[in-house]
């Protein structure tokens, strides 16, 4: 039966945690998706110009290169255009990733405010409040988003197992120096 009730409270207190951190992480998620569709229906309407510009290039007056090299240009136009919006586009998804990163980095640095860390304080059982203690371990600086997400995932690793075993042990080794 024990461990049915250690399941459950881990799974209330993954559930506290993930609405949480929902809560505190929603501007930085909405303003990293409002950011990507942006950037993607900037990119759409370019590409399409980038596109209808390449097809509108005709190499028949170009008298210079040849009547080979025209023909070539020509065959392999639409190519090059399909390159070059490939390489725009990887290039453009890499900074936007980037952004994205910076940004969701930024808010795992932002401080807990105290009505949300009282609120989750209250509400978490002994062994998360544990894992929470081990993840936070810059103890000079206020609890961040980030240790609540080191939490989180630590809590759904089994954490609060290895932590348990690890006082066990402790107190093992900590009767028999005594006992010497």
């Amino acid at each position: 039966m024990k461990p049915e009730r250690n399941e459950s409270s881990s799974r209330r207190d993954h559930a506290l945690l993930r609405k949480t951190l929902l809560k505190l992480t929603a501007t930085s998620r909405i303003l990293s998706a409002a950011l990507v569709v942006v950037v993607v229906l900037i990119w759409y309407d370019a590409l399409n110009r980038l596109l209808a510009f390449g097809n509108g290039i005709d190499y028949a007056g170009n008298r210079i290169v040849g009547a080979e090299a025209t023909a070539l240009l020509q065959r392999y136009n639409p190519y090059f255009w399909g390159a070059l919006v490939t390489l725009g586009s990887l290039l453009l998804a890499y900074l936007t990733w980037m952004v994205v990163r910076a940004i969701l980095a930024r808010a795992r640095l932002r401080p807990v405010d105290p009505a949300s860390f009282q609120q989750l304080a209250d509400q978490l059982s002994g062994a998360s409040l544990d894992v929470l203690l081990w993840a936070w371990q810059t103890r000079d600086e206020p609890l961040r988003v980030g240790d609540l997400m080191t939490t989180r995932d630590e809590l759904a690793a089994g954490r609060a197992g290895r932590l348990h075993r690890a006082a066990e042990q402790l107190a093992i080794l900590e009767n028999a120096r005594q006992r010497q």
